[in-house]
């Protein structure tokens, strides 16, 4: 026995040794976990819900929508005539165009958006108002004036024509509205930077009473809107445009997360009628107002507060003509009530003139009705 165990006592005992520091460094032999931690690469994509919007990139919304989105530089020609710079015109290579230099140039800046491949393209009238030349430049590269086919300055809109060929122009959504909480990205060129790209979302929609426009139903977002901005594109996460970024509330300057844009069926609306008419036709029935208010009602013997007082009538104009006096209350136009003037005006702007509308009035404590032949609204800016 003790022979035994001198021949095979050393070489079991190797051979357990041996075994342990196996089991140790590689216990899956018996089955057990491997100590190294290995993480699986999977290919997972990127979560696309529809209501909240939610997403890892909008870098292809961007792809597809910044090439429409131009720079603007607006300027007055210089006194000397030798203080120009000639550049080629891009459409035809002739040498026929010529721009302020840079040092001399007394120039603002913008954007626009292109909206269609044969150069028509939308900004801010305040964009361009009082320009001598308006210089358009494109992401790829190219530079060109542009011509001025008309302004509204009562939603801050203006349409501009650019001669250039192969041009990229942005989509508009044909898909609801945009909603609170809704992704927003605003494209533009802030403080001539050259072209930057922000992320908000819809703050809120329908804003009016700003005191920025005549016709006011802005969408507001937190995404970025600095100088530079105005003109640019507000579009969804699938790349389309949903607005026209045109001002920021801010009591430093810079940017303090409400901005807000003209909704892209307002503007395009705007921008069709310049097209066609050389001006925007609206509605108008030529009333002066004021609110109704609860003290108003309680003396004319109405149980709503909700409604509009005549307080001046345009001479032979539409509501004057219909039989309308002051002092008389509008309480519902077509149906609908009369809850602000602005509200009101927006209302019968989107109306055709020529078409009528039914107002539903209280005139000395007696319900009434009219019609009125809706005219054209005078054009209130030279």
């Amino acid at each position: 026995m003790n022979g035994l165990m001198r021949d095979w006592g050393w070489p079991v005992i190797c051979g357990v040794l041996v075994a342990l520091v196996l089991v140790k460094s590689y216990p899956e032999i018996l089955g057990a976990p491997a100590n190294t931690l290995v993480l699986p690469v999977l290919d997972v994509a990127p979560i696309e819900d529809e209501d909240s919007n939610q997403r890892s990139s909008y870098r292809l919304a961007v792809q597809r929508a910044a090439p429409a989105v131009a720079s603007v530089y607006t300027s007055k020609r210089p006194a000397n005539p030798l203080d120009t710079t000639t550049i080629p015109n891009p459409s035809t290579g002739d040498y026929a165009d010529t721009i302020p230099s840079p040092t001399q140039r007394n120039s603002s800046l913008g954007s626009a958006v292109i909206l269609s491949p044969d150069g028509y393209l939308l900004t801010n009238n305040h964009v361009i108002a009082g320009a001598q030349e308006i210089l358009v430049a494109l992401r790829d590269g190219r530079q060109t004036l542009a011509t001025l086919v008309g302004t509204d300055p009562e939603t801050d809109l203006a349409v501009l024509k650019i001669e250039l060929n192969d041009l990229p122009s942005i989509s508009i959504s044909g898909a609801r509205e945009q909603a609170v909480g809704d992704v927003v990205l605003a494209i533009g060129n802030p403080f001539g930077l050259g072209q930057t790209v922000t992320m908000g979302i819809v703050s809120a929609t329908g804003r009016n009473q700003l005191g920025l426009n005549t016709y006011e139903d802005f969408i507001q977002t937190d995404a970025a809107i600095n100088q530079g901005n105005s003109g640019g594109a507000l579009i969804d996460t699938s790349g389309n445009l949903v607005g026209i970024n045109t001002a920021i509330f801010s009591q430093s300057g810079g940017s303090q997360g409400i901005g807000f844009a003209i909704p892209v069926k307002l503007a395009t609306e705007v921008m069709q009628d310049i097209i066609e008419h050389g001006r925007v036709v609206r509605g108008w029935l030529g009333v002066e107002v004021q609110p109704f208010t609860a003290e108003l009602a309680k003396t004319v013997g109405v149980d709503t507060d909700t409604g509009l007082v005549i307080s001046g009538l345009y001479r032979d104009g539409p509501a004057s003509q219909a039989g309308l006096l002051p002092g008389d209350v509008i309480l519902r136009i077509d149906g609908t009530p009369a809850a602000t003037g602005r509200q009101s005006m927006n209302q019968v702007a989107r109306v055709h003139p020529g078409e009528t509308v039914t107002m539903d009035i209280m005139r000395d404590g007696k319900p009434m009705s009219f019609e009125a032949a809706v005219g054209v609204r005078p054009n209130f800016h030279p």
